[in-house]
């Protein structure tokens, strides 16, 4: 096999990583909060009734910020349903998911979790069924210190302080005919507009986020950016992307390429707000909050979502439950790296979600939580993606796929620490063969490996479970080494890598 091979050189960098690039995703959807991280009855759960086996684990999972409540359910939410005394909060049906929503779990419930996990807020309000008052009476609710009717509302339902929220999402996915209050985008681009304006009156410094495309497949993708940024551009701070990747029709090759799309489409947004920009003649520039990106197998989810009974509203149903492979775990390890590889532009990043839709983080009700195949890199990631990243060109072998032809097989980045040290990510999306690396190291002072692993395994299709929630894990890999300046390692087969130098 060939080898791959590229240059780092603290001259030549991307940029800082937001530890914000690190952040997370719990939307009222199926089990992600009831029997997720919310569990009264559960053996573990606190006087919160917050389960503390999830608790460790997202604090090992390293999640900075957690984007909530929605997603699809923000634009039918009603956000006094979810605060005060939990038995007097009322029963909504949920159109989003098809599903009875108790508010068990609120407002409160939500940053006493933040707080538990070291993570901070980041609010969607609902610009779907609602409009500028009921995201300006949100924002008082929950930010003013006292001395309002809702400020003081906040207190008598036991929270004295502020809840500090800084960064909030101006809705949902409003280009998509699915979402409640569909609208065009000069409509969303228009009440943005109004939204943020308003509650820039309240808070000058709020963080804001505006809704872009819900993938890049959308018919109305880049025109849609431009047009709602034509209203917004000087309001606010962020434009919204959301991708999520699975095999089409067994293509497995273009699967594991998937980061070729994501990194495109990143580029994509770039070029239209820094275009619109230019038009408007700013000197602004707007980065990116990728506050929803994974793995989802999408059309199992449709064909079942077909099958659903009008009649049923069910209490968290299993919804999006989708068990990850260490096939997923490579591609969800190479979309980390396109947002590394991104880090000057792209300042938020969630992933969707947090525990059981889609997840990281498995539960069972009364009963354990696990690890997923895809905790894993992103844990590393977060622990050891903190700095700046250097710029990454890879020369090696490459191979062909079907949507998005010849890719490489090396997928890498490489993160700067503060105090020096180099940590390499890199996959090998060959299926069959190990791929030998060597990277030149110029400027750097680092002479040693501190740690090579690798997330791999003979079945790639083998998985963590209820069952067996240890099958796969990260496991050293030997025989790397820097010699006179130079990198080499080998990448094991259909392999994520965390390389560590010192």
């Amino acid at each position: 096999m060939p080898t791959a091979r590229f240059t780092l050189d603290p001259a030549f960098t991307v940029g800082d990583v937001d530890p914000r690039l690190f952040g997370s995703f719990v939307e009222h959807l199926g089990r992600c909060v009831y029997t997720g991280v919310f569990e009264p009855d559960h053996p573990a759960a606190d006087e919160r009734g917050l389960r503390r086996d999830v608790l460790d684990l997202v604090r090992e999972l390293g999640v900075t910020v957690v984007r909530y409540p929605g997603g699809n359910f923000v634009s039918g939410y009603r956000w006094e349903d979810s605060v005060g005394p939990a038995h007097e909060r009322p029963r909504r049906l949920d159109l989003a998911w098809h599903s009875t929503e108790t508010n068990r779990f609120g407002l409160s419930e939500y940053l006493d979790f933040l707080r538990k996990t070291d993570a901070a807020p980041m609010m969607a309000v609902n610009l779907g069924t609602r409009g500028v008052t009921e995201a300006l009476e949100l924002q008082e609710y929950a930010n003013h210190p006292a001395g309002t009717a809702l400020s003081d509302l906040r207190v008598a339902h036991g929270d004295k302080d502020p809840f500090g929220i800084r960064l909030w999402c101006l809705g949902n996915e409003m280009d998509g005919p699915w979402q409640t209050g569909h609208k065009t985008a000069r409509e969303y681009g228009r009440i943005a507009a109004e939204t943020a304006r308003a509650m820039r009156q309240f808070d000058p410094g709020a963080e804001l986020v505006v809704c872009g495309s819900s993938s890049r497949s959308m018919p109305t993708f880049a025109a849609w950016e431009a047009t709602v940024l034509e209203e917004t551009y000087e309001l606010v701070d962020h434009i919204s992307l959301h991708a999520y990747y699975w095999p089409e029709d067994g293509d497995v090759d273009s699967f594991l390429a998937s980061a070729v799309d994501m990194e495109s489409f990143i580029e994509d947004v770039v070029a239209t707000a820094d275009h619109v920009g230019a038009r408007l003649k700013s000197t602004k520039r707007i980065t990116l909050s990728f506050d929803e990106w994974n793995v989802w197998y999408l059309p199992e989810w449709e064909a079942r979502a077909k099958t659903f009974q009008q009649e049923d509203w069910p209490e968290a149903p299993r919804l999006l439950e989708d068990c990850y492979s260490v096939t997923d775990a490579v591609v969800f390890g190479s979309l980390l790296i396109a947002l590394l590889r991104h880090a000057d532009r792209v300042a938020v990043a969630c992933l969707a979600q947090l525990v059981n839709v889609i997840a990281p983080i498995m539960t069972e009700p009364g009963g354990p939580a696990w690890r997923q195949t895809t905790f894993f890199p992103f844990a590393q990631a977060a622990r050891y993606g903190r700095g700046r990243v250097l710029d990454v060109r890879v020369d090696g072998p490459t191979y062909a796929t079907r949507k998005y032809g010849e890719a490489d097989l090396l997928h890498a980045t490489a993160v700067r620490a503060e105090d020096g040290s180099v940590t390499v990510f890199a996959v090998n999306r060959g299926r069959t063969e190990p791929l030998p690396l060597e990277v030149a190291l110029y400027g750097l002072d680092v002479t040693r490996v501190v740690e090579h692993s690798a997330l791999a395994d003979a079945d790639p299709d083998a998985r963590n479970t209820l069952d067996d929630p240890e099958r796969v894990l990260p496991h050293p890999v030997e025989g790397a080494a820097v010699r006179d300046g130079r990198l080499t390692a080998v990448l094991e087969p259909l392999s994520w890598n965390v390389i560590r130098l010192a």
